[in-house]
C-alpha cells in the first residue's frame, strides 16, 4: 500500500474533500477547476442525501455536495465504475438540485441559483473523447452560452497523460497530483506547499485512525478488483486469440481473441457505442462479432 490514499477510491475522495476539517481543500479544487469562470469565495458543505418530494422520486446520496455564500450549489462525484447512463444520471442529479429551489406555497418568480456538477470519471464514455468537457445551455447554431444556471464538467481521467514535466498550469499540477497520488513518496517538487502540503498530510494513510483505515482498505479493495477484473477479462481474450491463432492463423485467432473481449465488455454491461469506441470498430463490426458462434 502506497504511503499516501489513493484520491479516487469513495472513501478516500470523501476524507480529502467531503469532510468539515478539509473543506479548504474542496475549494482550492473548485477554484482551479473554474478557473476565471466563477469566483467560489465561501462554501458550505450540505447535506449530501436527498429525500424526495414524491414517491416517483427516489433519494440521492451525493457524494460531495457544497454551496458557496451567493447561493451557487456544487455536486462533486466520482465514479470509478462504467455505467451506460452515467450521463443521464449526471444531469438527473443537477435536475433535482434545480427542483429543489422551487418555492411551494409562496410567491416565486422563478430565479434560481446556478447549479454546477463535476464529474471525476475513471472511465471512458461516449461521447466524451478527451480529458474535460464542459456543457453548456447554448444556442445550437452559434454556440453562445444562452442560461448559465447549470453546468456539467466531465473530467475522463483515462486521457490525463501528462507527465510532471509537463504540466504548465494549477489546474495540470492538481490533476497530476490526483491521478498520481498514491505512488507519491514525498510532495512533487513542483508543488507549493501551503496547498499540497495540506493535502498530502490529510491523505497520509498513517494518520488514519483505526476505522478509517478499516474503511479505507476495504474501498482500496474494491477498487483494485474492479480494475483487476477488467484487465484480466481484456488478457484472458487476447491470450486465447493468440493461442488459437497459432494453430489456425493469425488472423482468425485474432478475430477470436476479439469475439471473447467483446463478449465480456459485453457481459459488464458496456452498450455497443462504447465497445465500438475502445476496440476502434463500428457498432456494426461489433454486432457481428457478437454473433459469432
Amino acid at each position: 500500500m502506497g504511503k499516501f490514499m489513493n484520491p479516487f477510491t469513495d472513501v478516500g475522495f470523501k476524507h480529502l474533500f467531503g469532510r468539515e476539517v478539509s473543506k479548504d481543500l474542496l475549494l482550492e479544487l473548485l477554484r482551479v477547476i473554474l478557473g476565471d469562470e466563477r469566483s467560489v469565495k465561501r462554501i458550505s458543505l450540505l447535506n449530501k442525501e436527498k429525500i424526495p418530494k414524491s414517491l416517483n422520486q427516489k433519494v440521492i446520496i451525493y457524494d460531495i455536495l457544497c454551496e458557496d455564500e451567493d447561493g451557487t450549489k456544487f455536486i462533486v462525484e466520482i465514479q470509478n465504475q462504467y455505467q451506460d447512463y452515467f450521463l443521464d444520471r449526471a444531469l438527473y442529479y443537477l435536475c433535482r438540485m434545480i427542483d429543489e429551489q422551487g418555492l411551494r406555497g409562496s410567491v416565486w418568480n422563478y430565479e434560481i441559483y446556478p447549479v454546477y456538477g463535476i464529474f471525476f470519471l475513471n472511465f471512458k464514455i461516449v461521447p466524451l473523447t478527451k480529458f474535460r468537457t464542459d456543457v453548456i445551455l447554448a444556442d445550437r447554431e452559434t454556440g453562445k452560452m444562452v442560461n448559465g444556471k447549470m453546468r456539467h464538467i466531465y473530467l475522463s481521467l483515462p486521457y490525463f497523460t501528462k507527465r510532471e514535466e509537463e504540466c504548465e498550469t494549477d489546474f495540470d499540477r492538481w490533476m497530476y497530483l490526483l491521478k498520481n497520488m498514491d505512488s507519491f513518496e514525498k510532495i512533487p517538487e513542483y508543488a507549493p506547499k501551503s496547498v499540497f502540503g495540506k493535502i498530502l498530510e490529510v491523505a497520509d494513510v498513517a494518520s488514519l485512525n483505526e476505522e478509517e483505515r478499516w474503511e479505507y482498505d476495504q474501498a482500496l479493495k474494491h477498487y483494485r478488483d474492479y480494475n483487476n477484473t477488467l484487465h484480466t477479462s481484456y488478457r484472458q481474450g487476447k491470450e486465447e486469440g493468440e493461442a488459437i491463432g497459432l494453430a489456425k492463423g493469425l488472423a482468425e485467432g485474432e478475430a477470436i481473441g476479439l469475439t471473447k473481449v467483446l463478449r465480456n465488455m459485453q457481459a459488464m454491461g458496456m452498450n455497443m457505442a462504447t465497445m465500438a469506441q475502445i476496440t476502434k470498430l463500428s457498432e456494426e463490426e461489433v454486432k457481428i462479432f457478437l454473433q459469432k458462434e
